[in-house]
């Protein structure tokens, strides 16, 4: 199992749920270095001091806050973990919210909480009560030099933690919001919009996307391990100008053609096979 990264207990009243947090994914990537052209070296980036001239060693390394140009506040270790909240070992939830009213773009990074051992029961207790109320917990929780708010949800029998961005976070784009306000559509053209959508709809399956960059780069390396070339992705035709309504109507026809041809076909028994052979 992969280390955990954060050890501590989510408490609500007086019940407290001794866990440990492990990351609940992560991207995979293809890692590419950045290579001297001239003679095929990695290049690699010291820690470096132009003032000592010289390459420092990690234990020499402390954190600074640059307070003005040039001139930093030292900050050590100890300092540091004077200064850490109560929330770096307790996980307090502070209120239960109805899941329906987060709008997922306040979702950060996940992390899959299990119980330490003999603490099962008031783990499954505070999931059950999730579950059943479709609600999610809202706590404090420091790690990693910095206090988060985090949501604790219940997920496929057990409880995953989300870190939250702030409202500060959440950037602002100018006229967001705003074009629906602007634009006249007509009720023809939402009823097809649907439709399309509808002949679309489907559940959702995560193991049915994946990484098309990802597996080019896997067969351009395999490719120059051979000394062979690769086949150009094609590039996307840009659909012609058409009415919108004449391009709604289209797109479902041809949405609803292509669901045919993917339904399987009746099989046919063997008998009727054998007496259609014979004659």
């Amino acid at each position: 199992m992969a280390a955990s990264v954060w050890k501590g207990a989510i408490t609500f009243g007086l019940l407290s749920i001794p866990i440990r947090l492990y990351p609940a994914a992560r991207s995979e990537r293809i890692p590419l270095h950045q290579i001297h052209r001239v003679c095929h070296t990695r290049l690699r980036q010291p820690l470096y001091c132009p003032t000592c001239n010289r390459i420092v060693e990690r234990n020499e390394v402390i954190r600074g806050y640059e307070a003005e140009d040039g001139q930093y506040i030292l900050i050590e270790n100890d300092e540091l973990k004077k200064i850490t909240p109560r929330s770096a070992r307790n996980m307090e939830i502070l209120a239960f919210l109805k899941q329906s009213q987060i709008d997922p773009i306040y979702f950060d990074t996940s992390y899959v909480a299990l119980p330490e051992k003999d603490n099962e029961k008031p783990y499954v207790l505070l999931q059950k009560a999730l579950e059943d109320t479709e609600r999610v917990g809202i706590a404090k929780l420091a790690m990693h030099l910095r206090e988060y708010t985090v949501f604790i949800r219940p997920r496929n029998h057990g409880l995953t933690v989300h870190t939250m961005y702030f409202a500060n976070e959440i950037r602002s784009v100018e006229g967001y919001g705003k074009i629906d306000h602007e634009v006249k559509v007509r009720p023809q053209e939402i009823k097809l919009a649907e439709q399309l959508v509808e002949s679309l709809a489907e559940d959702f399956d995560p193991r049915k996307y994946h990484d098309a960059y990802e597996e080019n780069l896997k067969a351009l390396i395999e490719a120059k391990k051979k000394g062979k070339t690769i086949i150009e992705e094609p590039a996307p035709k840009r659909a012609p100008v058409i009415d919108m309504m004449e391009a709604l109507k289209r797109s479902v026809r041809e949405t609803e053609a292509q669901k045919q041809k993917k339904r399987p076909t009746r099989a046919q028994p063997a008998a009727e096979r054998t007496r259609r052979g014979a004659a």
